[in-house]
C-alpha cells in the first residue's frame, strides 16, 4: 500500500458535485480521503469552511462557476452550467478518477487509459423520477424552459455516464436506478457511519430507555425539500396529539412552519452533540420520504432509537420490519406513518439489537469495503 491508500504508484483525482456543507455526500467524500491522503478534490465550487479539515487539508480545484455572482444565495440557478463546468477539469495527469456524486461529478473527462471509478449516490433525482416533486407542474414560460433543461440535462446524464468504467452504489436501491437510466451494473458499498460516536446512553440498559423521560417524541432528520415529506410526518403525529421535533433545514422551512401548530418544533440544524441526545431520547425516528440510503435512519439506530419509515427505497438496506423498527407501503402516506407509529410506541425494542444492526455500517467497514473494490476493479 503507498502513499494514496490504494495501489503503488497510482495517481489519483477526486471529482466531487460541490462543497457547500456537511451532508452525506461529504462524509463519504471526508472518508475517501483518508484512504487517499494526496488526492487533489476537483470541485464546481467550494465555500471555504463548510467541509470538515480532513478535506479542506487537500488541494481543492473549482471550476469557472466559484466566480460566479451571488454564488452563495442561489448556486442552483447554474444548474445549466454544471456540466460544461464538470467537463473542463484538466485530468490528463492522473491514472484514476474516483468521482462521488449525485448530480454532475459522474461526467468529470478521465484522460484514454485512465480509470474511472464513480461513487453514485444517486442519478439525479430532480432530472428523473422526482422531477415534479422538486418542481410541481405549473403552466407558465418558466417552468417549460425549466423541464427543456432538465430534458436535456437528462440526456446528457446518460451520455456521461458512459465515461465511468466502474460504479459503486451506496445502497441495492440506487443500484437498481443505475440500472434503469444508465443500463449500467454497480456494486454496492453503503456509506459510511459513525457509529463510534452515535451511541445509546451509557446510563441505559438494554430496555427501551426513551420511556422513562418525559413526554415521549418523535424525531425527524432531514433537508426540509418536497421529497423528504415532511408535511405527512406533521399530519401524521398530530392525529396521535404527539409531539414531533424535527432537525433540518431547507427551502419548504416557512410553509413547514405555517403548518406546524402545537406540538411541531423545527430546530433547524443542530450540533452533533444535541443531534445524539435527540436520538438518544425519541421514541421512535420517522422517515416519510423514499431515500436513497438513509444515513440518518442508522445514526438513530446507533443510538438504540427505532425506525418508522415509508418501506421504499434505500431505507431496506437498513431496517428489518418488525425488528429494528416498522415499514409501510407508500402508498399509506400520513395514515401510514400514523399507524406504524402507534405501533412502535407499545412495542418494545432491544437496544442492543438497533445497535449491531447499525455496526455493519461503520466507518472501518466503509473503507475496508471500498479498498476491495477498488482494488478489484483496478486489477481487472
Amino acid at each position: 500500500m503507498d502513499r494514496n491508500g490504494i495501489l503503488p504508484g497510482l495517481r489519483v483525482a477526486l471529482v466531487h458535485d460541490w462543497l457547500t456543507g456537511m451532508r452525506g455526500g461529504e462524509k463519504v467524500l471526508e472518508e475517501l480521503c483518508g484512504l487517499l491522503p494526496e488526492a487533489p478534490i476537483h470541485t464546481l465550487f467550494h465555500f471555504p469552511g463548510s467541509v470538515s479539515t480532513e478535506i479542506e487539508s487537500h488541494p481543492i480545484r473549482t471550476s469557472f462557476l466559484q466566480n460566479a455572482p451571488r454564488l452563495r444565495r442561489s448556486y442552483r440557478s447554474y444548474l445549466p452550467l454544471f456540466p460544461l463546468a464538470i467537463e473542463q477539469f484538466e485530468l490528463s495527469d492522473f491514472d484514476l478518477v474516483l468521482s462521488t456524486s449525485h448530480c454532475v461529478a459522474k461526467g468529470a473527462r478521465a484522460r484514454p487509459g485512465a480509470r474511472h471509478v464513480c461513487y453514485c449516490h444517486t442519478p439525479m433525482r430532480y432530472a428523473w423520477d422526482q422531477r415534479d416533486a422538486y418542481f410541481p407542474a405549473r403552466d407558465g414560460a418558466v417552468d417549460r424552459v425549466r423541464h427543456r433543461v432538465l430534458d436535456a440535462l437528462q440526456r446528457w446524464d446518460v451520455r456521461a455516464s458512459s465515461r465511468v468504467d466502474a460504479f459503486v452504489a451506496n445502497s441495492t436501491f440506487v443500484r437498481d436506478r443505475i440500472r434503469r437510466y444508465y443500463d449500467r451494473d454497480a456494486v454496492v458499498v453503503a456509506p459510511p457511519v459513525d457509529v463510534d460516536y452515535f451511541q445509546p446512553d451509557p446510563a441505559a440498559d438494554d430496555g427501551d430507555q426513551r420511556r422513562r423521560r418525559g413526554t415521549p417524541f418523535a424525531l425527524m432528520v432531514a433537508a426540509l425539500a418536497p421529497y423528504k415529506k415532511v408535511d405527512e410526518a406533521i399530519e401524521a403525529c398530530r392525529r396521535l396529539d404527539l409531539e414531533l421535533r424535527i432537525v433540518g433545514d431547507g427551502p419548504e422551512r416557512q410553509r413547514l412552519e405555517s403548518m406546524a401548530g402545537r406540538g411541531i418544533q423545527l430546530l433547524g440544524p443542530v450540533s452533533g452533540h444535541e443531534l445524539r441526545g435527540l436520538y438518544r431520547t425519541a421514541a421512535c425516528f420517522v422517515q416519510p420520504g423514499v431515500e436513497d440510503f438513509g444515513m440518518a435512519a442508522v445514526e438513530a439506530l446507533a443510538c438504540g432509537c427505532p425506525v418508522v419509515a415509508v418501506g421504499h427505497g434505500g431505507v431496506l438496506d437498513i431496517v428489518e420490519d418488525g425488528i429494528d423498527g416498522l415499514l409501510y407501503p407508500e402508498i399509506d402516506g400520513a395514515e401510514g406513518l400514523k399507524r406504524c407509529i402507534d405501533k412502535a410506541l407499545r412495542m418494545h425494542f432491544n437496544i442492543l439489537n438497533l445497535r449491531n444492526r447499525a455496526s455493519r455500517f461503520s466507518r472501518g467497514r466503509f473503507r475496508e469495503r471500498m479498498r476491495s473494490v477498488l482494488a478489484k476493479i483496478l486489477e481487472d
